[in-house]
């Protein structure tokens, strides 16, 4: 073989290698990337749902003053949690942490039942309440698709060479949607 051959050869190598690992190394950066908004949007998608279930507290609040008048507390701590929520400045965890204190004051809220049999036939109270039972169920679906997205996420971060094209591409772990603490435990109404 001649010198002109060999080192053409040598160049068409190169240029292969080359574009196999530019090929990668975009691919790559274009998953941390993608990941990324993946996780993005199921926080939205999560955030919908939220903002569903506090768009219909101040019906459920409306439908059970009448019978409640000294749980005035639970109404006001429903309150200052749905405001913290909407807080301008407010980070996805100080969200998560405002949507846990909530799921457990409407677990409360929805205890009153029991004690006020009137309510139980209230029409407005019944249609809030298969209103906030359909937004739990879409809210627990969109957690779990939120928490997918964050697994699969900061796996790939915390594996080679994903980590490299997340620090490459911005990308950081993102924060799963844990239940809060307690959330397990009976809610308990006293009077």
């Amino acid at each position: 073989m001649n010198l002109s051959k060999i080192i053409l050869v040598f160049l068409a190598v190169v240029v292969l290698v080359g574009l196999i690992a530019g090929g990668c190394a975009l691919s790559g950066y274009n998953r941390a990337i993608a990941l990324d908004e993946g996780v993005k949007n199921a926080w939205a998608q999560v955030e919908n749902q939220l903002q569903r279930r506090y768009d219909l507290i101040p019906n459920a609040v409306e439908a059970v003053k009448g019978y409640a008048k000294h749980e005035k507390e639970l109404f006001e701590k429903i309150a200052s949690t749905r405001q913290a929520y909407f807080q301008p400045s407010a980070t996805a965890a100080e969200k998560i942490r405002a949507a846990n204190a909530m799921e457990g004051l409407l677990s409360r809220l929805l205890v009153l039942r029991e004690t006020y049999p009137e309510l139980k036939a209230n029409e407005g109270f019944l249609k809030f309440q298969d209103q906030l039972e359909g937004t739990e169920n879409r809210l627990s679906v969109e957690r779990k698709r939120y928490n997918d997205a964050v697994r699969d996420l900061n796996g790939y971060i915390r594996g080679m060479p994903g980590r490299f094209f997340a620090g490459l591409a911005g990308v950081s772990a993102a924060e799963y949607f844990e239940s809060a603490e307690g959330a397990k435990d009976t809610p308990k109404v006293s009077f």
